[in-house]
């Protein structure tokens, strides 16, 4: 799994945006807003990565139940595929 090319992730003040760049500016009308353990995966998924290496990661890096993980990833996943952010 990777993030499309057509995306980036900026840090504005306290806030994480992804906006679109390239020929995704005339298909994508706006930014998406992301919290800080958005970011943390959108990251990831920019330099490619499976669900295991994202759930290996995240709970080196937050303190959360696997299970709660495994949940908030999926539907993660599930919203960038809507969005069709995802390759």
């Amino acid at each position: 799994m990777k993030i499309k090319n057509d995306f980036i992730l900026r840090k504005v003040a306290d806030s994480y945006v992804v906006v679109p760049v390239n020929s995704m500016t005339l298909d994508f009308n706006g930014i998406v807003n992301l919290n800080e353990t958005g970011a943390f995966l959108f990251d990831i998924l920019q330099k490619g990565t499976d669900k295991q290496e994202l759930l290996d990661k995240m709970l080196a890096e937050y303190d959360v139940a696997p299970e709660k993980a495994e949940s908030d990833i999926n539907s993660f996943i599930e919203k960038l595929k809507d969005a069709d952010m995802l390759e």
